[in-house]
């Protein structure tokens, strides 16, 4: 076999189907076990009073539901801002600006993330939506970026090639740097996303439930079986969000640079 004809079969051998993958489907099934069976063992074993109302489950589905809401309104603000805005900080009329505006989303992760969200509460007022601001400031940093990264790495010779041909300077961003610069901008995403998860937690110490209340119930109880389960159920939280943002990067990527 000559090495054109077996880099012929290379090249029109079929991609495998990503919904049929063993390896893509099975990390969320072992994700979903490990939720269930955690929340299987708090029905069956003893529990005192204390433990049944915080361990009760239509209460931890409340406080999972509370929980996605955080990491959902919080990501949705991440991506309205930092994509936008990292895409002007790469034109070359806002370079100049990109020195302070790192500085300033860089405070967002050089606060503590309890500090910030204590912070926060006094200067406004507890509950859901500054819990969510406090999410954003933490998280902002990676996806802005990234994105900053990814168009940045794009090789200058296909924008010149697009402007070139007569393509316009939005024509060259959404046809040419956008789609080279997703690898890079979607990896900056699962990063946002996985750490509003794991801060969400800190929610309930300014009232706006989540899974955080199972911890702080489970600390201040003394219960250990409360504590590792809102411990678990973030965890597995965290993991499915990743692997679906692993599977949008992988979707979403253009061939040959997923």
């Amino acid at each position: 076999m000559t090495v054109e004809t077996a880099a012929a079969k290379e090249e029109t051998r079929p991609e495998p189907n990503i919904g049929r993958s063993w390896h893509v489907v099975l990390p969320p099934l072992c994700y979903l076990a490990v939720g269930v069976a955690m929340v299987a063992y708090t029905r069956a074993v003893p529990l005192d009073s204390i433990e049944s109302g915080s361990l009760d489950l239509p209460f931890v589905l409340r406080r999972t539901w509370e929980h996605i809401r955080l990491v959902f309104f919080s990501t949705v603000l991440v991506l309205a801002v930092a994509l936008p805005l990292g895409v002007l900080l790469t034109r070359r009329a806002l370079r100049r600006a990109t020195p302070l505006v790192l500085s300033l989303v860089n405070l967002g992760q050089a606060i503590p993330s309890v500090g910030m969200v204590v912070l926060l509460a006094v200067l406004f007022q507890i509950g859901f939506w500054t819990a969510v601001a406090a999410l954003f400031a933490y998280s902002l940093l990676p996806t802005l970026r990234n994105t900053m990264v990814g168009i940045e790495q794009v090789d200058p010779r296909l924008v010149d090639a697009g402007r070139g041909i007569g393509m316009s300077a939005a024509g060259v961003l959404f046809k040419v740097e956008l789609p080279m610069a997703a690898p890079v901008i979607l990896s900056g995403v699962r990063t946002t996303l996985v750490l509003n998860v794991g801060t969400a937690g800190i929610a309930a110490f300014i009232g706006a439930g989540g899974l955080g209340d199972l911890i702080t119930a489970g600390v201040s109880t003394q219960r250990n079986l409360v504590l590792v389960t809102g411990c678990v159920l973030i965890a597995v939280l965290a993991l499915l969000l990743d692997w679906l943002g692993g599977l949008a990067q992988r979707l979403l990527s253009p061939k040959g640079l997923s």
